[in-house]
């Protein structure tokens, strides 16, 4: 079985280059990475978390990429086939089989699309990023408000820095 990733790639319209998009991807994990995560956020660094945070930091991306109308419509898709790729990989190399790996990526997928709603809520104006942060980050775990406060000050700082940035310059890797 190849994979969930060569049916999104199908999907998605056949074989794309995704090379142009890894300076992205890479600056998205190493956002995602970064100490203050979970240290000052108390995120759980444990493979939940790290995909918490990646696709907390991907969802901000992807929805800056929005903003940016048609121009940032494959990109955006290609970014996606890099995340389904990279988790399809994560599983398999966490010893994931072949068996099930797809059924692991459809409901990270499934998770970055809700994650995608309820950023792009949480963000609106009267929208709760805090409600979502709890569900999406700490899935409805109990933390410590300095904690949680950490983390939202932090996403609405990355997101106001990815306001400012154009496709040329996300596309580069510049994303904070």
């Amino acid at each position: 079985m190849q994979g969930l990733a060569t049916l999104f790639k199908r999907l998605l319209g056949g074989r794309r280059d995704t090379r142009a998009l890894v300076p992205l991807y890479n600056a998205i994990i190493q956002q995602a990475r970064l100490p203050h995560w979970y240290l000052e956020g108390a995120v759980p660094d444990t493979l939940d978390g790290r995909f918490d945070m990646v696709s907390t930091v991907l969802s901000l991306v992807l929805l800056r990429m929005e903003q940016q109308g048609e121009a940032a419509r494959e990109p955006s898709a290609r970014l996606t086939e890099l995340f389904v790729t990279d988790m399809d990989g994560q599983l398999r190399q966490h010893g994931i089989g072949d068996l099930v790996v797809g059924k692991h990526v459809g409901r990270m997928m499934s998770q970055l699309g809700g994650r995608l709603a309820a950023y792009r809520e949480g963000l609106a104006e009267s929208g709760d990023l805090a409600g979502a942060i709890e569900r999406n980050v700490y899935r409805g775990a109990a933390m410590a408000e300095a904690a949680k406060g950490h983390v939202e000050i932090r996403l609405r700082a990355l997101t106001a820095g990815l306001e400012t940035r154009d496709l040329d310059t996300l596309l580069a890797g510049d994303i904070a």
